[in-house]
């Protein structure tokens, strides 16, 4: 019984005829042909066990082939089991279900009438895996979080979670019946020993030519697995079949996969590997006595892959090489390199690997491996398991571009801008474009223009002699350009205040969002300077002349009435002098001197009482440039910042929902 069929369905033979022999003639009998020799004898009715069913289902037509379409995360929501125009034709029975009574047998291309599929290798492969809770919603979050980190990290960065998100789609359209293990492990360590002792009957090649197994070889317990022989490239001349019996019973829905020599010298076999133990559901890895401590087993493979413990099998061979109880001490030694690498040991009912000790040369332990290969298949969750350990590994890579250290961010409440911050970055802004000396001179202008109003005649009409005589006499004197001198330094103290609030602003965030945060306010401070100028044009110093208060006209009054008694004194005193009036000098001199001494008296009170607004005017001024400044560097500078932090924000969130299990 070393001869088997090639395990084919019918999508790779939808026409092949009856060609298994009877064990006699060296093929063994998995009873097929009695069953079709029964189900021709039924005539097909509707109600009989035997011919129910209608041919299997095309798993093929399922994606089989690996070519998925459009990337898993650019589609809306690929975890959703399929809605009925993605199954299979109508004409298929659903598995677990009884076709109704009345049921037509289809025709075409399914298989001839009389071949009977509801044995246990026959049953349609409609049900597919299906993501829910937790699972799905950590698949959509990470679907998510690629979508908003496209534009601020390199597609390398993201390539291993979009390879997650498409392999999880793609396992999701295939059976969920079917568990997917593969058995790697090192030259001569007994994998393919070991394969055909599971399957029953001789399928990989063993023998002492180094390496033996060159490509793949796949069995199946359950028909409807060739979309997943698919997905793994595998070609139907190296698929197999088990030999019947309880043992292939109990391993029903099991898919073997013998995998090459991950240390082979043929780099074409170390690609195989490679490639598949990203696609399986589990693998069983395949160890000896002489090299379960091999550097390139544990460094290369089973620390990587710690995260996976609960998909993975770690199986001791050859113990029957070993005298006495060596096995034991050899399995309690691997079981301390495993821990070294991190593995968890599903030991005491916790969840982990599984680590046994057999001779798959004896069959001594086999029967162990068998029967927790037959329980781990009937859970049907292996394929979850796997998606779940392969976000978990995608979340641990993905960590130092999302998740902020603690290092400079000790003692901040939150990443982002403060308030103080914010307030810091105006003040700069203020002090580049001048506000304090604009308030200043505003100050001045409007005691100027109160001096004017308020002064004596006479001293107004000093400084109107003076006005004539200067070109730049006038009252408020026009904001002219700054030199260039002060120009440069207003530009250096601009670009200063956008990097020092970049930095503050990304301090704490992983180097990707960092450098998106200060690229997004070197943006802004394109132009800014110029912009400011410009402000300071037009909200520095009012143009015309400044608001008067309600006492100008009250001083204004006293003003005029001290100057005309100057007036009416000196007058009196002319008249006097030519004899027109009666000599009297008390009265004349005493209207003078008062409109003398009341005239500088009315303007020193007016100066006084010109404090209080002249401040106010100046406070205004400067408030106007500093809001303006700050309005103006907002919006070039802080909203972008801000709009980069909301995005960090978002991811961040979206990344905690990813790396949480459960």
């Amino acid at each position: 019984m070393t001869a088997v069929t090639d395990h084919t369905d019918q999508a790779d033979r939808p026409d092949d005829p009856p060609s298994r022999a009877r064990e006699g003639d060296g093929i063994w009998d998995d009873g097929l042909i009695a069953r079709r020799a029964a189900g021709a004898g039924g005539n097909g009715a509707p109600g009989d066990d035997d011919s129910a069913g209608a041919g299997p289902t095309k798993t093929a037509d399922r994606g089989a082939t690996g070519d998925e379409g459009p990337s898993a995360y650019e589609k809306s929501s690929p975890y959703e089991k399929p809605s009925g125009h993605e199954k299979s034709s109508g004409h298929e029975k659903s598995f677990g279900h009884d076709k109704p009574s009345g049921y037509d047998k289809p025709s075409g291309n399914d298989r001839p009438s009389g071949y009977d599929n509801d044995g246990p290798y026959e049953a349609a492969a409609e049900a597919t895996v299906l993501y829910e809770g937790p699972l799905r919603a950590r698949l959509d979050a990470l679907r998510e979080l690629i979508g908003l980190s496209r534009t601020r990290l390199d597609s390398a960065t993201l390539a291993e979670a979009g390879r997650v998100l498409d392999e999880a789609a793609a396992r999701r359209r295939l059976s969920d019946r079917h568990t997917v293990v593969a058995i790697a492990g090192a030259t001569g360590s007994g994998k393919s020993t070991l394969f055909n002792a599971l399957a029953g009957v001789m399928i990989s090649e063993t023998g002492v030519r180094r390496p033996t197994t060159a490509a793949p070889i796949g069995c199946s317990w359950t028909d409807g697995a060739a979309g997943l022989f698919d997905r793994l490239g595998i070609p139907g001349r190296l698929r197999r079949r088990p030999l019947q019996g309880a043992d292939a019973q109990a391993l029903e829905g099991l898919v073997l996969v013998d995998l090459p020599d991950h240390d082979s010298a043929a780099e074409d076999h170390r690609r195989h590997v490679d490639r598949i133990l990203r696609l399986v559901d589990a693998v069983i890895w395949v160890v000896d006595p002489e090299k379960y401590a091999d550097a390139v087993l544990h460094e290369r493979y089973l620390r990587p892959m710690a995260g996976h413990a609960e998909v993975m099998f770690v199986v001791l061979n050859q113990t029957d090489r070993l005298p006495g109880d060596a096995a034991d001490q050899v399995l309690d030694d691997l079981r301390r390199l495993l821990d070294d690498d991190g593995i968890a040991l599903g030991e005491h009912g916790e969840p982990g690997a599984t680590v046994l000790a057999l001779s798959a040369l004896t069959g001594d332990g086999v029967g162990d491996l068998r029967e927790a290969l037959g329980q781990f298949t009937r859970e049907r969750r292996a394929a979850a398991r796997r998606v779940e350990a392969d976000l978990d590994a995608a979340a641990a890579r993905l960590r130092p571009v999302y998740a902020a250290d603690a290092g400079p961010a000790v003692g901040r409440a939150r990443i982002g801008l403060s308030e103080e911050a914010r307030d810091e970055f105006a003040d700069r802004l203020a002090e580049a474009v001048g506000a304090t000396a604009v308030g200043q001179a505003a100050e001045r202008a409007w005691r100027r223009h109160a001096n004017k109003a308020c002064g004596t005649p006479w001293l107004r009409l000093w400084r109107w002699y003076e006005a004539r005589r200067s070109p730049f006499g006038s009252i408020v004197a026009p904001v002219t350009r700054a030199p260039v001198d002060e120009e440069a330094t207003a530009r250096a103290r601009v670009e200063h205040a956008v990097r020092t609030v970049a930095d503050e602003a990304a301090t704490g965030l992983p180097v990707p969002w960092g450098q998106a945060v200060r690229e997004a306010a070197a943006r802004g401070a394109e132009g800014l300077p110029e912009a400011l100028d410009e402000l300071a044009v037009r909200a520095g110093l009012p143009q015309g002349r400044p608001p008067r208060p309600g006492w100008w006209p009250v001083a204004v009054f006293a003003q005029a009435v001290m100057t005309l008694l100057q007036v009416v004194g000196g007058l009196w005193l002319v008249a006097q002098i030519v004899g027109v009036a009666t000599p009297n000098l008390g009265v004349p001199v005493l209207l003078m001197l008062l409109g003398v001494l009341g005239g500088p008296g009315v303007e020193w009170l007016s100066r006084m009482a010109a404090r209080g607004p002249a401040r106010r005017y100046g406070f205004d001024a400067e408030r106007r440039l500093r809001e303006a400044a700050s309005g103006c560097g907002r919006a070039r500078v802080l909203d972008p910042v801000a709009a980069e932090l909301l995005r960090y924000r978002e991811v961040r969130e979206q990344y905690v929902r990813v790396a949480q299990r459960g």
